[in-house]
């Protein structure tokens, strides 16, 4: 991707993996290099492929995203939405983004997705999402849970 998207050379694509791994993929990639020394960004993306990409990985992946739910207290919108996109293209690459953000969209409780998909008209980008996902989230109180009644816990648990 970079390589042809901003024609870096092989050698800072290969240089930069140190910074970008964490954990147990950095005691792998030191290991790696270790044992093999230098070598060119091909090689090294058929090792993480290899490496990373198997079955279990998928199945975690998966996971994560079929229990994704959004929940307006917890989640922020731009992030949960992103991690959402980001996984659904990690397991379906050739997936067109339209299809993605129709995946996402039914992760929402029922107001809350009535109320993007009217606001947004397809085709619709990510930011447009996004920003309609905010706005009315922050303009109107769709998809959030209140208690009836505020519990004193003077008068036994009964509502003030």
């Amino acid at each position: 991707m970079f390589k042809e998207d901003f024609f870096i050379p092989d050698e800072y694509i290969s240089s930069r993996l140190h910074l970008l791994f964490t954990r147990s993929a950095k005691k792998w990639y030191d290991k790696m290099r270790q044992d093999h020394g230098k070598h060119s960004w091909p090689w090294w993306n058929e090792q993480i492929i290899s490496k990373w990409a198997n079955d279990s990985w998928r199945f975690r992946v998966e996971n994560s995203f079929e229990e994704a739910i959004f929940n307006i207290v917890r989640d922020r919108a731009m992030s949960w939405f992103l991690k959402q996109k980001y996984r659904l293209t990690a397991l379906h690459p050739d997936m067109s983004e339209t299809i993605i953000h129709k995946r996402i969209l039914r992760k929402f409780c029922g107001d809350l997705e009535h109320a993007i998909r009217s606001r947004c008209i397809e085709p619709c980008s990510t930011e447009d999402y996004i920003n309609s996902m905010e706005d009315i989230i922050i303009s109107t109180k769709i998809g959030r849970n209140w208690s009836e009644y505020p519990i004193d816990n003077k008068t036994n648990g009964k509502p003030i």
